[in-house]
C-alpha cells in the first residue's frame, strides 16, 4: 500500500496517516506536496464551482 498525506486543519501542517483525526484533516493525498496545497486546491475548486453555479442561474 502506498504512503497517503494529510492536511491537518488543526495545525495547520502536513501529516502521514498516523496523526490527527480525519475529522481535522484533508485528504488523503497522494504525495506530501499535494496535502500541503490542499487548501490552494480548494480555494480553487470552489472558485469554479461559484462561477459554475453562477453560469446555471444566468440560464
Amino acid at each position: 500500500m502506498s504512503e497517503q498525506w494529510w492536511f491537518c486543519l488543526k495545525h495547520m501542517r502536513v501529516e502521514p496517516d498516523q496523526g490527527c483525526p480525519n475529522k481535522d484533516r484533508m485528504g488523503p493525498y497522494a504525495s506530501e506536496v499535494e496535502a500541503a496545497d490542499a487548501l490552494k486546491t480548494a480555494a480553487e475548486r470552489n472558485k469554479a464551482w461559484q462561477a459554475q453555479d453562477q453560469d446555471e442561474d444566468d440560464d
